[in-house]
């Protein structure tokens, strides 16, 4: 038996003004997750339990059969193990993302202009990140540079009782002020974020790209702190070799984490113009290798939502549709065995707020060898609820993905 899960981070939503009222799942042309849908099993699935905020990392651990309020640490160590950080159990990781904000002064009153510093690449961000080791780290701070915008903090010695760090892609278009951490315990953090400011607009890679018409990488951004993340892994949990393929570091981390295989993909960039047919590829690729599990992550849905892009979450979807599930479907239809593929958002992404929301997501199971009717023609948020299939505990869904 293979098994597949596609997993479209953010995709679900509300109804979008500007699509018409309709949500991103509603108006995309995917008729090949509709076909599967018709024919599987479609509900819907609390991936965020009470309590835990609705985050990739809470909710991807869940959809992974994990229960984040056993095993959850923080989101930044699983992206610094990715990376290759060794972390000690004394360590506290931090994500450290560039950001472009303001020019209003004071720093207080600089607004979030974009939490990915448009879309900074990995080389000039790797530039940037190596600079500010070199002015802030010593023997309590280290900085390790990551993949685009996404960077990580390591604080010898240090605490995660630092009141609130806010995630920066929460705050778009807000001033920032209000979201600072008055926890003394980050004092010295939070004065980091602020000095680098100043420092960061006179970079040579900002002053180029300032040059070039692009948003500068002016300021870093803490948050997502955590310690050293232990997972039970997924073979000895679940009796299979699995793999998770993804563009970000947290993903990979938590692969990593759980012993799975986490190949690199060219192109894979977690946004709308990442390398499709590459990722597909490399799935099917790990089961020729004799991996049982393969759990294929997109970024791009929730990228779009967090950057009020409906046309394109909208086009995520789809494309997922044309370029990846087909080639999965070719390779599992002909592998001389039977499947099960399963389709999902980790959580909602809504448009209208830019941010995650904590609400049950659309959920599609199907098996090659269990086809049934199941009485819909299309897969999003309103006919799943309408099959009234609800699974309560998000990490329920993988023992019943595995075993049904």
């Amino acid at each position: 038996m293979k098994y597949a899960v596609v997993l479209y981070d953010g995709m679900a939503d509300y109804p979008v003004p500007a699509l018409g009222g309709k949500t991103p799942m509603e108006l995309a042309d995917k008729p090949v997750f509709d076909r599967l849908g018709s024919k599987g099993r479609v509900g819907m699935v609390r991936t965020v339990a009470d309590g835990l905020k609705p985050g990739s990392d809470v909710a991807n651990l869940s959809v992974l059969g994990y229960d984040p309020s056993v095993c959850y640490t923080g989101r930044s160590p699983l992206e610094a193990v990715s990376i290759g950080v060794k972390m000690k159990d004394t360590d506290v990781s931090l994500r450290c993302n560039l950001v472009t904000l303001s020019d209003d002064e004071p720093y207080e009153k600089k607004t979030m202009v974009d939490y990915s510093a448009g879309d900074i690449s990995t080389a000039e961000a790797a530039e940037i990140i190596k600079s500010v080791q070199e002015k802030f780290g010593n023997e309590e701070f280290t900085f390790y540079s990551g993949v685009s915008y996404r960077h990580c903090l390591i604080v010898n010695n240090g605490t995660t009782e630092l009141g609130s760090m806010t995630p920066p892609h929460d705050i778009s278009g807000r001033v920032i002020g209000e979201y600072l951490s008055s926890s003394p315990n980050a004092e010295k953090l939070i004065a980091m974020m602020k000095e680098s400011y100043d420092f960061l607009m006179r970079h040579p890679v900002n002053q180029k790209r300032i040059a070039q018409g692009k948003r500068p990488a002016n300021s870093i951004w803490l948050w997502g702190e955590g310690r050293k993340p232990m997972l039970e892994s997924f073979e000895e949990k679940r009796g299979l070799k699995g793999s998770i393929i993804s563009a970000v570091d947290l993903l990979k981390g938590i692969g990593i984490c759980a012993g799975m295989n986490t190949p690199e993909v060219e192109g894979a960039t977690g946004y709308i113009d990442t390398n499709f047919e590459g990722k597909a590829a490399a799935a099917v690729e790990e089961w020729k290798s004799g991996r049982d599990f393969v759990y294929l992550h997109f970024e791009a849905p929730d990228e779009c939502g967090h950057r009020d892009e409906p046309e394109n979450k909208v086009k995520s979807i789809e494309l997922i549709d044309q370029k990846v599930l087909p080639v999965l479907l070719d390779y599992l239809d002909g592998c001389g065995e039977d499947y099960k593929m399963m389709i999902l958002p980790d959580h909602p992404t809504p448009i209208v707020t830019k941010t995650h929301a904590r609400d049950p997501v659309p959920f599609m199971i199907y098996h090659k060898n269990g086809e049934k009717d199941s009485g819909i023609s299309t897969v999003n948020e309103k006919t799943a609820q309408s099959t009234g299939d609800f699974i309560d505990f998000g990490p329920d869904l993988m023992t019943q993905f595995l075993s049904d």
